[in-house]
This record gives structure tokens, sequence and C-alpha cells, in this order.
């Protein structure tokens, strides 16, 4: 094997026996180190004031758990378009209500899962190869991309391109197994070592890292952004595991890719810190005025059925789940099926629900003030 392109801070690429390239990471942090100009301080501190506010807010809201809930929800969906699924946020609440299961939603089903396990299994697991392999094989199992070893790091090589593209004309090829498993255990060490670096800016050099290391055959996009939800919670930076950066990510997509790719051929990841902690800082700070415009709607829409215990007990599964049917009702209350239309009633006539099908039966009725609210940046195809 031999050099191929002249080493940058992130690595080299390296010709592989059989003829192709393939870049092989150096370890983090970058050396030389991380060049600490006037708009990267900036942007650090806008991502830290804007994350600490995001914060904040978790310890003036009814339900936190709620709110964590439905932006696991709305993460799932955002990262599985970004890989191509056309599965909508409201066939995820569909399908939680009615059980009807469209064309995709089971690996956003799985997304979630696999969240939930890995904020479960960080009380007593640190982040760590053996939690990445976790979260792996929740997110493959079942699904498209079951067959591609679900749970263990490749034992082949793997490349990135548009389809039909191969190993010689892919856009970019990870380091081989023997290389990788070696820039995992780098990467595990750089994770758990103590060091003076901001933990924003140890987020982001993690993500690059993994997604140049590349370690599944499928998946590691939706991997990798977790992690960052992950890293954050683990080192407590947030209480609530509020951030997720897909809608970030799915709104500049091609600059994404440019700036992982920046690191690899050029070293620059200062270009990188600036993207992502951009992201950060709009993210947090959508996710805040979100979590406020969810506590007025609240307000406002418990005053106006403060008199019926059944209004207000359906509002508030309205909160977990905007979508809800007739049967749906009738299981949470108790109530009649008479009852239960009359209510619906009620809550049309005071603009809290709409009907969505146009059917005489099987309706369905949405909560739509609250999911417009939830739906920013979800393909609703």
């Amino acid at each position: 094997m031999k050099t191929e392109k002249s080493p940058t801070r992130a690595g080299r690429y390296i010709t592989q026996p059989t003829g192709y390239k393939a870049f092989i990471p150096s370890p983090l942090p970058p050396k030389p180190p991380i060049i600490w100009d006037t708009e990267l301080q900036q942007v650090l501190s806008q991502a830290d004031m804007a994350l600490g506010r995001l914060d904040g807010i978790a310890t003036i809201l009814p339900n936190p758990d709620l709110f964590v809930a439905l932006y696991v929800r709305k993460e799932a969906v955002l990262s599985s378009q970004i890989e191509g699924t056309r599965a909508t946020l409201l066939d995820i609440f569909d399908y939680e209500t009615t059980g009807e299961m469209v064309k995709d939603v089971d690996e956003i089903v799985n997304c979630i899962r696999a969240m939930n396990k890995g904020l479960k299994r960080l009380k007593t697991l640190p982040v760590s190869l053996r939690l990445i392999k976790e979260i792996h094989e929740e997110l493959l199992k079942g699904v498209r991309g079951e067959h591609r070893t679900p749970g263990e790091f490749r034992t082949s090589q793997n490349w990135i391109g548009p389809p039909g593209s191969t190993i010689r004309n892919a856009v970019f090829v990870p380091p081989p197994p023997h290389d990788m498993q070696t820039a995992l255990g780098d990467l595990e060490k750089f994770i758990h070592k103590k060091d003076d670096l901001p933990i924003l800016v140890k987020n982001a050099l993690i993500h690059g890292q993994f997604e140049t290391i590349h370690p599944f055959l499928d998946g590691n996009g939706r991997v990798g952004r977790l992690l960052i939800t992950f890293l954050l919670v683990h080192n407590d930076i947030l209480k609530q595991p509020l951030l997720y950066v897909s809608y970030y990510f799915k709104q500049n997509r091609q600059e994404y890719y440019d700036r992982l790719n920046n690191i690899r051929n050029n070293g620059d990841w200062e270009g990188w810190l600036k993207f992502f902690l951009r992201g950060v800082y709009e993210i947090s700070k959508q996710s805040t005025e979100a979590a406020q415009k969810i506590l007025s709607l609240q307000e406002r829409d418990r005053a106006r059925i403060v008199h019926s215990p059944n209004g207000l007990e359906l509002l508030n599964h309205l909160f977990m789940n905007p979508l809800i049917t007739i049967h749906e009702i009738r299981r949470l209350t108790g109530i009649s099926h008479a009852t239960a239309g009359r209510l619906v009633k009620q809550m049309i006539k005071l603009g809290i629900l709409n009907e969505i099908t146009g059917y005489a039966r099987n309706r369905k009725f949405l909560y739509k003030d609250y999911f417009d609210i939830l739906k920013e940046g979800v393909e609703e195809t």
C-alpha cells in the first residue's frame, strides 16, 4: 500500500492492494490543534447560550418526558428521511393510533426504539463502542438492511457514492476493516479522554470522525446523528435529551456532505466546527421556541374545556399523539360511542380538532394547531 495523496490533519488516502484508494483517519484531536479565530469563538458562545436556554426550558415544562417523546419521534422521521425514507410524522402518529403501517414506517419505528434504548442504556453504560453496536442492532432489526450485519462492525469494505457507483469512482471510501478497527479504538479513547476541549467542539469532532470511519454496512448516518444527543446527555450538558440536529442537516444536506469531505481532503476541521455549532444554535433556538408555543397552546385549550373532565383527559392524550379516532377515545376514557361523538363535535366547534379523512366512517381527527408546531421541517407529502 502507498500514500496516494498528501496527508492532511484528518488523515491520508492510501492505495490498497487491489488498486482503490481508501481514507485512513488520524486520531483525534486534530494536529496541529484547532485554530480559534474570532468567528469560531463567537459561534461556540452562541451555541452554548442557546443550548443552555433549551436545557433551562425543561425545568418549566409540566411534562418534560412528553416533550422528549415527541422530539424523539420527530428526530426519527427527519433522520430517516435524510436516508431516503418517505414516511411522515403523521404516518407515525397514525401507526400508533390505528396500527396501520405504510411503507418505511417500520424503519422509523426502529429508529425511535433505538433512540429510546440508547437513552435508557446511558443510565448504566457510557457512550462506547458497545453502546454504538447495541443501538445499530435495534435500528436495523427486521427492516431494510437487516441482512447487513446489524449490531456488528463491518468486516468488508464499503464506499459512499451515487447508485451504481463502484469503489473506484466512489465519492468517498472509508478505511478498510483492519484500519477501521484501529480508528474505532482511537475514537473510543478520545470520547473518554479528559481534556480541555469544549464539549460541543468535542461532540462535533466525534461526529465527523465517526462518519469518516463509517463502521457499519448500513445505518451510519442515523447512528452518528444519535451519538450527538447521547454525548450531550452523557456529559450532563442536557438534563433532558431535547437537541436533535437532523432538521439542520436535512436543510443543509449538501453543505453537510461538503464539510465532511473538506475535513478529509483538506483537513478543514474549523469549517466543519463552525457549520456544526451554527446547527446547534439554530436547532436549540427553534426547539426552545417550539416548547414555548406548546406551553401557550396547552394553556389556551385547557381553558376552553376546563369544565369537561373527558375533554381534559382527551386533550392530555392529544399532546402525546395529536391524531385520534372515536374508537381510541372510547378506549382511553371508557365513555360510550355517542358520548365520544358529542365530545369530538364539541372540540371541532372549539377549533381544537379537525376531521382529516372526509369519510362518514372510520374517521380520524387531528389536533392541527399542535401538529403544525411539531411538523416543522418534516416532509409531510
